[in-house]
């Protein structure tokens, strides 16, 4: 986890001066470990093969020189997609009205896996709707979450269509 957070700090400056916001890093896998990096564009277009290839060559010179991780690894830079991690806060309140899968540290109701609509952030806790009422989570209890990929959120993502 440290390392995972190391290059975090190392990088995350550098994407964010390329118009990229850093999702998500991730290190790990059998044989030749891979470092996976996931960002988005700043301004929320498509993130394209040539933002991946202008991130990847930033990401790697700064790897190679401070080099966190320590021997032999595969790099793979991508976006989140459509059913993408939730990571950040702000990604509770970006994605209210989608539904979600949340792991959380502390049972909510008896119970560390949620499903559920998102309703956004209050008082740093994330708010979620579920069958038998909303709860209030505090987000650094959540493990990990990311959006279900629905006939709502696929909709979103389509561009419209002019008549």
């Amino acid at each position: 986890m440290e390392q995972t957070h190391r290059v975090e700090e190392l990088i995350a400056p550098s994407l964010e001066a390329l118009g990229f916001e850093l999702v998500r890093v991730r290190f790990g896998g059998p044989g030749r470990p891979t470092l996976q990096i996931m960002i988005e564009r700043q301004d929320r277009e498509a993130l394209t093969v040539d933002d991946c290839a202008s991130a990847s060559k930033a990401i790697s010179a700064l790897l190679d020189v401070e080099d966190p991780i320590g021997g032999a690894y595969n790099l793979e830079i991508s976006s989140p997609g459509l059913d993408r991690p939730l990571t950040r806060i702000g990604d509770f309140e970006r994605f209210a009205g989608f539904e979600a899968k949340i792991e959380v540290t502390l049972p909510v109701d008896g119970r560390k896996r949620l499903r559920g609509q998102v309703l956004g952030v209050e008082n740093g806790n994330v708010r979620i709707s579920r069958d038998e009422g909303s709860h209030s989570v505090p987000f650094e209890t959540i493990k990990k979450a990311k959006l279900i990929l629905t006939d709502e959120l696929i909709s979103s993502a389509q561009p419209q269509k002019r008549m």
